[in-house]
């Protein structure tokens, strides 16, 4: 197995997590927590690779579908120590969210788009599968909340872009742009850092 590879599946892993422990708080049964992380590990790529023209890359291999696996059993095993852990679905969405950046940006570059769109991709990896997560267990999208989630995302494409300027290693370069996402999330939520939140007109009805 390639860093690449790690890479993925373990950000597999972290967004399945993160899915599997929302909906157990929401008291779904296994099969419907199977589901919500399935679709919270594979949405963003799904809609990448569709952008892309090529085959949403869980229909070419099992290995996501079993990940999404471990993840249920995990959760069900570990799943009274995860609870008590308030921060364990922030924690894990923000590992999944570094992870699945890099490579929404590295296949992206493998196609043969430039930086620009490389970017906006990294972004879809990382932030559209908890969209839909989020979705279906009937809450506000996290992204679409006073919350810095999408910009996060943003940052680890422009330091993946630079340290490719910088020649910087290919595991360095993932290293570091994944981190800065993860980095960013935290800061934001540990000092409630936000956009300005767009507000209507006061006297509409």
């Amino acid at each position: 197995m390639n860093l690449m590879n790690f890479v993925d599946y373990a950000g597999t892993f972290a967004f399945a997590i993160s899915g599997i422990r929302l909906a157990s708080a929401k008291k779904f049964d296994w099969f419907g927590a199977y589901v919500i992380g399935f679709v919270t590990a594979i949405g963003g790529g799904t809609l990448r690779d569709l952008l892309l023209n090529v085959t949403p890359f869980w229909m070419i291999q099992p290995s996501y579908l079993i990940i999404t696996g471990i993840a249920l059993i995990t959760v069900i095993t570990f799943g009274k120590h995860l609870i008590k852990l308030n921060n364990t679905f922030f924690i894990f969405d923000a590992i999944g969210l570094g992870l699945f950046v890099v490579v929404g940006i590295e296949k992206s570059l493998e196609v043969g788009f430039p930086f620009w769109v490389t970017i906006i991709m990294g972004m879809i990896t990382g932030s559209v599968g908890g969209i839909l997560r989020d979705i279906l267990i009937n809450e506000v999208p996290l992204i679409f909340r006073k919350d810095i989630y999408a910009l996060a995302c943003v940052l680890g494409g422009f330091v993946y872009y630079i340290c490719t300027k910088l020649h910087a290693p290919i595991e360095l370069t993932q290293i570091l742009s994944a981190s800065s996402v993860i980095i960013m999330r935290l800061l934001a939520v540990k000092y409630h850092l936000s956009l300005p939140v767009l507000k209507g007109n006061e006297n509409e009805n």
